[in-house]
């Protein structure tokens, strides 16, 4: 498969001028990200590279971030982890309240807000530094020591974060969130705001497509049974209200954030991550959902 050719012609026939999608303005710092930024990195099974365009550039991860932290906790806890979050699509925007209230205090998934909130209660509880211990973690799959927070993103958050805090302490009224909020806010605005390129997402994320090892070392990160549920989780639920299109359209296990990053795999196959900060409607990356259907109508094959 020439990736490299495939990956040209995404380039040439997706571009900047032809999208209608908007920054997300909503939190102060990605409202300045250049909204012509678009970047591409393709990361196969056999060790070898293929981007274009921005894919080297850093940018705010944001919901990527929950599959990191996902992994962390689905270690500490394992099947336990599912009696505080359930594991069912949402088919509501990823900030929604209205299905907690329904729902006793479960959020449906770990990778709506809610759910992600849990998540990172759970690290806040068993790490002694949880901050520290995640970019050890996301160091180590990007064989990376300089990733870091973008800590003025972070800030950005928490000043704007009033329905993640509202989040919070409805699910602390209701038992769900065991430590005091603040903490736990802390946590996932700097967790949200890690920043990576393209190529340190596609590094990153070979992990479940390489059943749980760290592809050239083979270091095993996570038993494959998680693998397959973690990638499970990712093709219904990693896109929130618009699972079912991007499991329509591109057929991959695939995670979003309003960052304008989108990371997904095909299993043994590879990992690949697109980055354009121009989100549609639904809070996803415009080019990025469009680069990623193209890709595999070009290769002619998905999980499906």
């Amino acid at each position: 498969m020439d990736y490299q050719k495939i990956l040209n012609t995404i380039h040439e026939e997706i571009s900047y001028p032809n999208a209608i999608g908007k920054v997300a303005a909503y939190i102060p710092e990605l409202a300045k990200v250049d909204p012509k930024k678009f970047g591409m990195h393709l990361y196969c099974r056999d060790s070898e590279h293929y981007s274009f365009g921005d894919s080297q550039e850093k940018f705010s991860i944001q919901s990527i971030s929950k599959v990191f932290t996902l992994t962390m906790a689905m270690q500490l806890l394992g099947e336990s982890l599912w009696e505080r979050v359930d594991v069912e699509p949402s088919g509501d925007p990823f900030n929604s309240l209205t299905q907690l209230e329904y729902e006793q205090g479960i959020p449906r998934n770990p990778f709506i807000n809610a759910g992600a909130l849990v998540i990172a209660d759970v690290l806040v509880s068993n790490l002694k530094d949880p901050k520290k211990d995640l970019l050890e973690f996301v160091r180590k799959l990007t064989g990376n020591n300089e990733i870091n927070y973008d800590l003025k993103v972070a800030e950005s958050e928490k000043s704007t974060g009033y329905r993640n805090y509202g989040l919070a302490n409805y699910m602390k009224a209701l038992g769900n969130i065991k430590n005091d909020v603040e903490p736990i806010l802390d946590f996932y605005f700097h967790q949200c705001s890690l920043a990576m390129s393209c190529e340190e997402l596609a590094k990153a994320f070979m992990i479940f497509a390489n059943e749980g090892k760290i592809l050239g070392t083979e270091e095993k990160i996570i038993s494959k049974k998680r693998v397959k549920r973690i990638n499970a989780l990712m093709q219904t639920c990693g896109f929130y209200d618009e699972a079912g299109e991007f499991s329509f359209e591109v057929g991959l296990p695939g995670k979003s954030g309003v960052g304008g990053g989108i990371v997904a795999i095909h299993p043994s196959q590879y990992s690949v991550a697109v980055w354009s900060p121009l989100l549609n409607p639904k809070g996803n990356s415009e080019l990025g959902m469009a680069a990623l259907e193209k890709l595999t109508t070009l290769t002619g094959f998905s999980i499906f």
